[in-house]
């Protein structure tokens, strides 16, 4: 049972990191950022801890970023990490006026749930793993500056395989609640993730039932596992289209993805902040992820929670291309960080104007590196 202090630290945090007109920067790669970013002179650039280090720094020191991004994920390497003059990145966030927070799980093994069938993504459903030491590793993060934490799961739709199974969404969610319940003891507020990756060819409406389905789960699990729900947050998919389905319109992703979070996600959640999720290699994944996002602001209303955004490649895509590891294009990559941060903000209020910010486009697109992120 958790303290009304610990309580009351949990709902300060969540409460600030939804705070109105903000998101989340999602920099938590395992990797150069580069190498998931999709883009043919993107993964040009040298993955080396000094580069990964320069390039999050860049992020974490633009001015005004604090004006539309409340929290910043990071992987446990740039948690300990200090830029090339010395300075944590850690205190480059807080001292920036955000809020750093810490992916906590390990990835998953793509062997997969023994006697599960395999997905889209090529191999069995999964589990992911890094709970044996989770206790430890909370406090170490809070020691370290974190004050949030991400864990993301992944389920696979295939309609003929009967993907996700009923054993894939009971381990997915109660292995996030179990994160949850842990993060928690040790004053982080916990991110749940169970993300239902796009890939395949299924029509949206399969999405948003199966949607709808895995939510209910995760909250179910979250009651057996006492959640403080006024100290959580949620990340989830947007209601889509798979990649080879028939593609759906903004407002159809925008409608079905409010229908599955109000039958599903309790109003004690302060914010909800979507992934920006797989989308075609014909599509710019930047802009589509704003006009989703601002369509759901154009189009729903009454909404009991904070709904925002926690996008990675989709905030940093042209900052990742501007920057191309030269120093002499820092400002450039920070003013289009800056932008695509703004434009998401705007379409918290369903006020964007589409093609408004600049983007790279989907021109030099490439299938981005393997690997779960």
């Amino acid at each position: 049972m958790l303290s009304d202090e610990v309580k009351a630290e949990l709902k300060a945090c969540a409460d600030a990191l939804s705070a109105p007109g903000k998101g989340f920067l999602a920099s938590d790669e395992s990797a150069g950022p580069w190498l998931r970013a999709g883009h043919v002179e993107a993964k040009k650039i040298p993955d080396t801890a000094e580069n990964r280090a320069a390039y999050r720094s860049m992020l974490y020191t633009t001015p005004g970023l604090s004006s539309y991004i409340s929290g910043v994920i990071l992987h446990v390497e740039t948690l300990t990490q200090s830029n090339a003059e010395g300075k944590k990145m850690t205190d480059l966030i807080t001292g920036n006026g955000m809020i750093p927070g810490i992916k906590l799980d390990k990835g998953y093994d793509k062997t997969g749930i023994p006697g599960t069938a395999m997905g889209p993504l090529g191999h069995p459903e999964v589990w992911c793993k890094g709970i044996d030491d989770l206790e430890k590793r909370c406090k170490d993060a809070y020691d370290q500056g974190a004050r949030f934490a991400k864990w993301r799961n992944v389920l696979q739709i295939d309609p003929a395989s009967g993907l996700p199974s009923d054993l894939a969404i009971e381990l997915c969610v109660q292995n996030l609640a179990q994160y949850a319940a842990i993060c928690q003891r040790y004053k982080l507020v916990p991110i749940i993730e169970p993300e239902i990756v796009p890939n395949g060819s299924h029509s949206i409406e399969v999405c948003a039932g199966i949607t709808e389905k895995v939510l209910q789960a995760q909250f179910r699990a979250c009651a057996l596992h006492k959640i403080y729900l006024e100290g959580a947050l949620l990340k989830p998919n947007m209601v889509k289209n798979g990649l080879d389905g028939p593609k759906a319109s903004p407002e159809t992703v925008a409608k079905l993805t409010v229908q599955a979070l109000k039958r599903s996600v309790p109003s004690a959640i302060p914010g909800i902040f979507f992934l920006s999720g797989e989308t075609a290699l014909s599509e710019d994944n930047e802009e589509t992820a704003t006009i989703n996002l601002d369509a759901m602001h154009k189009h729903c209303k009454d909404m009991p929670w904070h709904l925002s955004f926690s996008f990675g490649k989709a905030l940093q895509k042209t900052c990742i291309v501007t920057w191309m590891n030269k120093p002499e294009n820092v400002a450039k990559a920070q003013a289009a960080l800056l932008a695509r941060s703004k434009a998401n903000s705007e379409a918290l209020s369903g006020s964007y104007k589409a093609g408004s910010c600049f983007s790279i486009g989907s021109a030099g697109n490439v299938e981005q590196a393997a690997g779960p992120y």
